[in-house]
């Protein structure tokens, strides 16, 4: 089998483990890693080299792909550098803070013909998956709405994370932004969106600056809807996404981890795996449950291993990204994760959402587009 190298920029808490779990997959290399902080203590783990230039490395004969995972903020350059240099991309999410750079990353990929995947790790829950292989069956009729909530109560941290600080993360929609982004896989890209909120409880020195209470109200043009609320302001926590159709439901929940699905023509609730194992599903309800989260945010460092639940799902991205750079077919649900496609349609919902707390009416995602 053909060996791909893969660079890593970015070898935070996500980019460490990524680059782990890449140089556990067949057919896989780590070729170099590029971090102001961090890129010699990776690199000296994962046993590859060290670049300062992102040039230098996007031209690196040995790298094949390019896994981004910077701060959010931080997205752009490396993913325009990668597409100049003809290397495929996995970008970690949000792709961007604006559909405009959103959509000059998409296009720059599509000019030089590589693949850019974006980092919608919920895509690969096996409870999402079942959710859509059931709304496809029927299982629960006609989709009519979603709901979702992930949201907390954030307490003083002991420094402000740049996940707080607005112009870096998004706050909370953006950096958040995988709820928006699996509704949309699975009811399809929204029209129209309305988002109130603001930031009610958490103003002052020992905070950052993102609203730490959203809810959007997105309008599909069918008859369909879709509620989310995100923030740090609820005391009693709630994480999950309820799919509601003509004859039951499917709720995917985070907080009390597991899938149910109830039917008409079936009495009981059943219930289902949401990660690969009773152990991870186990594992994040205790977490959810724990000191370990805080404000809706379990917050990582270099050097602290994701946990079970976390892991398992980044290693089925990474098995993905890889097996699509050795030229596995792409199943057609997942064409549109891998040219920045649905990254770009969930950024201008996003916007939208964006604009409608600013202006204060409801906004159509045309206009962002």
């Amino acid at each position: 089998m053909e060996t791909i190298g893969y660079a890593i920029v970015g070898a935070g808490y996500f980019g460490a483990e990524l680059g782990r779990i890449m140089k556990e997959q067949e057919g896989a290399r780590v070729a170099a890693i590029l971090d102001p902080d961090n890129a010699e203590a990776i690199a000296a783990e994962l046993g590859c080299e060290v670049e300062t230039d992102l040039d230098a490395l996007c031209a690196r004969d040995d790298v094949d792909a390019v896994i981004v995972a910077t701060p959010n903020y931080l997205h752009k350059e490396p993913v325009l550098a990668a597409a100049r240099h003809k290397k495929h991309v996995f970008c970690e999410k949000p792709i961007a803070l604006s559909y405009a750079d959103c959509d000059e990353m998409v296009k720059a990929c599509q000019e030089s013909g590589v693949v850019f995947m974006a980092g919608h790790v919920m895509n690969f829950f096996r409870g999402v998956r079942h959710a859509k292989q059931l709304i496809a069956q029927g299982e629960i009729g006609r989709v009519l709405c979603c709901h979702s909530a992930r949201n907390g109560w954030e307490e003083p941290q002991p420094s402000i994370s740049w996940k707080k600080i607005r112009a870096k993360s998004g706050g909370h929609l953006y950096h958040h932004i995988h709820e928006v982004d699996c509704i949309q896989f699975l009811m399809g890209p929204a029209v129209e969106v309305t988002m109130t909120g603001g930031n009610v409880a958490h103003k002052g020195e020992h905070f950052g600056d993102e609203d730490d209470m959203l809810f959007i109200l997105m309008e599909f043009g069918n008859n369909t809807y879709a509620v989310v609320e995100y923030g740090s302001a609820f005391h009693y926590p709630e994480h999950y996404v309820l799919i509601q159709g003509t004859k039951g439901y499917i709720r995917l929940d985070m907080c009390n981890t597991g899938m149910t699905v109830k039917t008409m023509d079936k009495p009981e609730e059943a219930r289902y795996l949401l990660h690969e194992s009773q152990e991870e599903d186990d594992q994040r309800t205790h977490i959810y449950h724990s000191t370990e989260m805080d404000g809706a945010i379990q917050y990582g460092h270099p050097g602290k291993k994701p946990p079970l639940w976390l892991h398992g799902i980044m290693k089925n991205e990474m098995k993905f990204f890889n097996g699509i750079m050795h030229g596995d077919p792409v199943p057609e649900e997942f064409k549109p994760l891998l040219t920045g496609e649905a990254a770009r349609a969930v950024i201008a919902t996003a916007d939208a959402a964006t604009r409608s707390l600013r202006e204060n009416r409801k906004v159509k995602v045309s206009e962002v587009m």
